[in-house]
C-alpha cells in the first residue's frame, strides 16, 4: 500500500513537471510571436526617425544620469569620462559615492577637479547621511554626491534627491552606453506623454573590444558559460521584455540601464532599501501606484538603445548572481501579492504577475521536484516510455522553435558564427538545469525572507510636487512655490515640513501634473534605415 502511494506521488510530481514544462514553453512561444510582430512594427517606425536631427533639436527633455559607485577606484574615471561623450543635447551626470572604502572619491576629485558645492534637493526621500556634494570645475554638469554606505538602492535615492531634471537615467558604474543610447531611450517620452519608465537592451561585452568608452568590435566570448549567457540575454530582452511591453505589463527594467520620470518615482517613494532586487520592485510598485490612483501611464521597452556590461565567467560568480536575482524576484512579488489575479491591475495582475509568480518565482521548486520524482520512478522501476518520449518530443519541438541562428547574424567573424551555432546546440542539450539549481538556492533564501516578512514596506508619500526648476531659480529658492524644508541630522535627512511662499505655512501637495512633450512626428522627417536587432549595434 505504501509503495502504491509513493508511486502515485512520484507520478503526480512528474505530471506537474510536464505540465509546467509545456505551459512555460507555450508562454515563451506566444511571447516570441508577440515580440516578432512588435519588432517589425518598431523597425518600420525607425525609418522615419532621424536621430541626428533629434539630437540637434530642442525637443529632447533634460536627463540626469545617476551612477551609484562603491569601491570603483579602478574604473570610475574611465566610466565617467565615457559618459562625457554621450550624444544628447541636455544631460548631467551625478556619481553617488556610496561610502567607498577605497580611493574612489580621491581619484574622482583628482581627475575632474571637484570642489564642494551647494545643491538644493528636489525630493526628500530618506537616505543615509550625505557628507558632501561636489561639482567639477572642468565639466560643470558633472557632480559627485559623497554619502555614508547604505547600499545601491540608498545611493540611487540620494541621486534622485539631487536630481533636477524631469527624467533620470540609472546605470551601473561598469556599464557602457552606446553614444546615442540616451536619445533612443528618451524617444517613448516624446511619443507618448503617459510614459513613466523605459527600459533598454543590455548586452554582454565579454570578448568584445572596448576602447575610448565604446564597444568597438563585437565578438562572442570564448568562455562557454559567457556564451550561454549571451543567448540568454538576447532571448530574454528581444522576446520576453518586448512582448510584455506590448501588453503594458513590463515588470522588470534592468538596473544596468533604465530611464524614469522623476516626479512619478518620487511620488511612489523612490527605491526600497529592504530588497536586493530594487530595480524590479520599483517597476512593480509603479504599476500598482498608477493603477490604484487611476493615473494613465505606460512602462515600455525599447529594443535598440544598448548598454554593455560584463557577465560572470565562473560557476561561483554565476551562482551568486542567480541567487541574488531569485531573492530579488521574491522580494519584489510577495509584498505586492494582492495584485495576483486581480483585474483591478489589468494585464499586469492577470497575466504578467501570475507568470512571474508561478513560473519564474516558484519554477525552480517545480523543476527540482521534477528531477527528484523522475529519479524516483527510475529507482523503483516504474518509469514510462510514453512519458519519456512525450517529454523528449516537446523538448525537441520547442528547442527547434527557439534555437535559430538569428542571434548571430551580426557576428563579424566566421569563427564567431560557428561558435554561436554551437552554443545554441549546447544550450538546448544542457537545458536549464544549472540555472534552476542556482535559482532554487535563491528561492530557499527568499522563502525564509518571505516567512519573516509580515507586511509590505510603507510607501513614502510625495509631500511637494513642485518641479525642481521651480524650486530653484538662479541659485535661490523661489518665493511662491512649495518646497520641502530639510534638516540634516547625524543619522538621516528628515523632512520637517513644507514651506509655502514667504509665510512658512504648511501647504497640501498639488495634484500631479503631466507635462506634455513634443511629438516626434513634428521634427522627424528623413529616413534612417537602421535595423533594431543588428548584432553589431547590440540587440538584447
Amino acid at each position: 500500500m505504501m509503495l502504491l502511494w509513493v508511486w502515485r506521488a512520484l507520478w503526480g510530481l512528474n505530471a506537474i513537471g510536464l505540465a509546467y514544462f509545456v505551459l512555460l514553453n507555450t508562454v515563451y512561444l506566444l511571447g516570441s510571436l508577440v515580440a516578432f510582430k512588435s519588432l517589425r512594427r518598431y523597425v518600420h517606425r525607425l525609418r522615419s526617425l532621424d536621430v541626428e536631427q533629434l539630437i540637434g533639436s530642442d525637443a529632447a527633455p533634460a536627463i540626469t544620469v545617476v551612477v551609484p559607485a562603491y569601491n570603483e577606484e579602478a574604473t570610475c574615471v574611465e566610466a565617467t569620462h565615457a559618459l562625457l561623450t554621450r550624444r544628447y543635447p541636455d544631460y548631467e551626470v551625478i556619481v553617488v559615492n556610496d561610502g567607498s572604502r577605497d580611493r574612489t572619491l580621491a581619484v574622482l576629485t583628482g581627475a575632474f577637479d571637484l570642489i564642494p558645492a551647494a545643491r538644493l534637493p528636489s525630493a526628500a526621500i530618506a537616505t543615509n547621511p550625505v557628507r558632501q556634494v561636489y561639482r567639477s570645475r572642468r565639466h560643470p554638469t558633472r557632480w559627485v554626491v559623497d554619502k555614508e554606505n547604505g547600499g545601491k538602492a540608498d545611493a540611487l535615492n540620494a541621486g534622485l534627491n539631487a536630481c533636477r531634471t524631469p527624467l533620470f537615467c540609472v546605470i551601473d558604474a561598469d556599464s557602457i552606453l552606446e553614444p546615442d543610447a540616451l536619445m533612443r531611450v528618451a524617444r517613448p517620452f516624446l511619443e507618448d506623454e503617459r510614459t513613466i519608465a523605459v527600459g533598454g537592451i543590455v548586452r554582454i561585452a565579454n570578448g568584445s573590444t572596448v576602447a575610448g568608452g565604446r564597444v568597438r568590435d563585437v565578438r562572442l566570448p570564448r568562455s562557454l558559460l559567457a556564451r550561454l549567457q549571451v543567448l540568454e540575454y538576447l532571448r530574454a530582452f528581444l522576446s520576453g521584455r518586448v512582448a510584455w511591453a506590448e501588453l503594458n505589463a513590463t515588470l522588470i527594467i534592468s538596473g544596468a540601464f533604465g530611464l524614469f520620470k522623476r516626479g512619478v518615482v518620487v511620488d511612489a517613494g523612490g527605491y526600497h532599501t529592504d530588497t536586493v532586487g530594487e530595480d524590479m520592485e520599483l517597476v512593480v510598485r509603479l504599476h500598482r501606484h498608477c493603477r490604484e490612483r487611476g493615473v494613465p501611464y505606460r512602462i515600455t521597452f525599447v529594443p535598440d538603445p544598448v548598454a554593455w556590461t560584463e557577465c560572470p565567467e565562473t560557476i561561483g560568480a554565476l551562482a551568486r548572481q542567480r541567487d541574488r536575482w531569485q531573492r530579488g524576484l521574491a522580494e519584489s512579488l510577495v509584498p505586492h501579492r494582492r495584485m495576483l489575479f486581480n483585474p483591478r491591475y489589468g494585464s499586469v495582475g492577470l497575466l504578467a504577475f501570475p507568470y512571474f509568480f508561478f513560473l519564474e518565482m516558484l519554477g525552480p521548486v517545480v523543476e527540482v521536484l521534477g528531477y527528484i520524482a523522475f529519479a524516483g520512478v527510475l529507482l523503483i522501476g516504474a518509469w514510462s516510455a510514453a512519458y519519456v518520449l512525450a517529454f523528449l518530443s516537446l523538448a525537441i519541438f520547442f528547442g527547434q522553435l527557439f534555437g535559430r541562428d538569428d542571434d548571430h547574424r551580426g557576428a563579424r567573424r566566421r569563427g564567431d558564427r560557428l561558435r554561436g551555432a554551437a552554443v545554441q546546440r549546447e544550450q538546448r542539450q544542457a537545458g536549464e538545469a544549472d540555472s534552476a539549481a542556482y535559482r532554487h538556492q535563491g528561492s530557499a533564501s527568499a522563502t525564509i525572507w518571505a516567512i519573516s516578512r509580515t507586511a509590505t514596506s510603507p510607501v513614502t508619500p510625495l509631500l511637494c510636487a513642485a518641479e525642481p526648476s521651480m524650486i530653484e531659480q538662479n541659485g535661490q529658492a523661489a518665493a511662491t512655490v512649495c518646497a520641502p524644508v530639510l534638516i540634516a541630522s547625524s543619522s538621516r535627512i528628515s523632512l520637517t515640513g513644507v514651506s509655502c511662499g514667504v509665510s512658512n505655512q504648511t501647504c497640501a501637495p498639488p495634484p500631479p501634473q503631466h507635462r506634455p512633450f513634443w511629438r516626434l512626428r513634428a521634427i522627424s522627417t528623413s529616413r534612417t534605415p537602421w535595423m533594431a536587432f543588428s548584432a553589431s549595434r547590440g540587440s538584447s
